[in-house]
């Protein structure tokens, strides 16, 4: 997996540069859904260099653009089709 380097001086701030890296490996299909879980807030740390604070914004947004879900105690993963909302419900 190759991990792009993060510019703090580009016009995207870094979590949203780290979020748009982990969307690209959703939308190719690297995660399978409720299977795979995406990397920690600790290893994306580890693989980027930035703040525990910026891992956690970059996994956000993908929480708010309903790409991925956190299961307490488990990890984050790409939710699968039957566990995504059904608009219009609920």
């Amino acid at each position: 997996m190759e991990v792009p380097e993060i510019n703090p001086r580009a016009a995207e701030p870094p979590y949203r540069q780290i979020a748009a890296w982990l969307r690209a490996r959703i939308e190719a299909g690297e995660f399978r859904p409720g299977l795979d879980p995406l990397p920690s807030e600790k290893d994306l740390v580890g693989l980027f260099g930035v703040a525990r604070d910026t891992a956690r914004r970059a996994v956000q947004v993908l929480r708010d653009e309903g790409l991925v879900v956190t299961v307490p105690q488990r990890g984050t993963y790409v939710p699968r089709p039957e566990d995504r909302a059904v608009p219009g419900r609920g």
